[in-house]
Order: structure tokens, then C-alpha cells, then sequence
């Protein structure tokens, strides 16, 4: 399967897919928005999508009172859709940490994990030294969505209270290779806690099947009321 066809409305639909890969689940509405095109137009787009495996979609969760009518679909990546945008080194790199794992083992696998992502607390810090209007989490955000993660930040919808916040990442560039080593989500999880100075909390991962990686930023005062 492929986005690229040869077909003249593959442009814009390759464009639909990487609006739901950059911005996670999204409604045809939403879509439509973002993209300057009409609800009927995006529709015909996810349709040829869904077709093609590269996207599914699912009843929108409605929280308080349901409003008249049927609630909206939303839109998500198929692991198949995700296929199109990388991941063409998966194998190699699998082999790789087998390797690493049959000569040094699982310690041997944590400690290349912890070098891979040692750029994320070397670039928060230089950023926030270039910004230091910028929050951690916002330089955060910005760092992984360089290293290719499509990250932002978002408000812990917890209704009632501020929880604090939530790290959301539409993609993972290994996510694959994380599904038989999942060593990389946790040192990753490791470097996201020490560039914030606090602890954080993984509620879901790529590569174990849900739709974006999510980590719980408690704020400061919840996090010391925890301690």
C-alpha cells in the first residue's frame, strides 16, 4: 500500500494523512479546518484511506451530556498508515539489538537506549538557554518534534482540577523496534522526567498499539503532595 499513486488527488491525501499523523486522532471537521478544504472533501480523502488500511475510524468519546445526533467519527493512523511515513530500517535495527542483547545483555540494550535519546536533554537545555521564555515542557515538545516524535503539549483532562499537563507524541520513529525492545520507551521516559524535574507517567505508547504516546505531567504542588 501506498499514499502515491500516480492519481492527481494523492497530493492532498498524503496531506490528510500527515495532518492526522502531526495533530494525533482528528474529526473530518477538524481536518477540513486545518487544511482549507471542505468537510465533503476531506470525507472522500478518509474514505480512500480507510479503504486502503491506512486509516480507521471510531466514535468520537463524548464527555458530559451527548448532544442530538450521531457523535462525529475520528480519524487515526493504522500502524500500515504510519508504515508510509518511515520505519525503513526497522529489521536492521531489530537484528541490531538482538545482537546486543545475545552479547551484553538487557543491560547492554539499556545502556544504547539511554545514548539514543541523550539528545533530548542536551537540546532542552540548549534551547532553553537560546528561549528561556519557553517552559521545559514547551522546549520538550519542541525537541521531540525535531527528532521526529510530533509532539505537543496539552492541559490533563481531568475535569474539575488542573492536574497538570499531558505529553502527547502522534509518532514514533521506532516504535516498531520498541514493541520487542521496550528498554527504548523507558529511557525515554527517564530523559522526559529529568529535563522536567519531575516524575512522569506513561498512560500509553505507539508501540504498544495506541494511537499516540501519552506521558501525565503532574504540576509541581500535585507532584510534591504525591512525595
Amino acid at each position: 500500500m501506498e499514499f502515491v499513486e500516480g492519481h492527481q488527488d494523492e497530493p492532498t491525501r498524503q496531506r490528510v494523512a500527515r495532518s492526522i499523523l502531526d495533530n494525533g486522532p482528528s474529526t473530518a471537521a477538524a481536518l477540513a479546518e486545518r487544511l482549507d478544504l471542505t468537510p465533503a472533501a476531506v470525507r472522500r480523502h478518509l474514505d480512500h484511506l480507510v479503504e486502503q488500511g491506512a486509516v480507521t475510524a471510531a466514535e468520537q468519546r463524548v464527555y458530559g451530556a451527548r448532544g442530538r445526533g450521531r457523535p462525529a467519527k475520528v480519524f487515526a493512523l493504522t500502524d500500515a498508515g504510519r508504515d508510509e511515513f518511515d520505519q525503513q530500517y526497522d529489521d536492521l535495527a531489530v537484528a541490531a539489538l538482538r545482537y546486543v542483547a545475545e552479547t551484553s545483555g538487557d543491560e547492554g540494550v539499556m545502556e544504547f537506549a539511554r545514548r539514543r535519546v541523550a539528545f533530548i536533554e542536551r537540546d532542552c537545555e540548549l534551547l532553553l538557554a537560546e528561549q528561556p521564555d519557553l517552559s521545559p515542557a514547551q522546549a520538550l515538545a519542541q525537541v521531540l518534534t525535531t527528532g521526529g516524535y510530533a509532539a505537543t503539549i496539552r492541559q490533563f483532562p481531568v475535569v474539575g482540577q488542573a492536574a497538570g499537563e499531558q505529553l502527547c507524541q502522534q509518532h514514533c520513529p521506532v516504535s516498531h523496534v520498541a514493541h520487542e525492545f521496550p528498554q527504548l520507551c523507558e529511557a525515554e521516559t527517564e530523559a522526559i522526567g529529568r529535563v522536567l524535574g519531575t516524575h512522569v507517567q506513561r498512560l500509553a505508547t505507539i508501540a504498544h498499539g495506541d494511537g499516540v504516546c501519552t506521558t501525565c505531567i503532574p504540576s509541581v504542588s500535585t507532584d510534591k503532595e504525591k512525595r
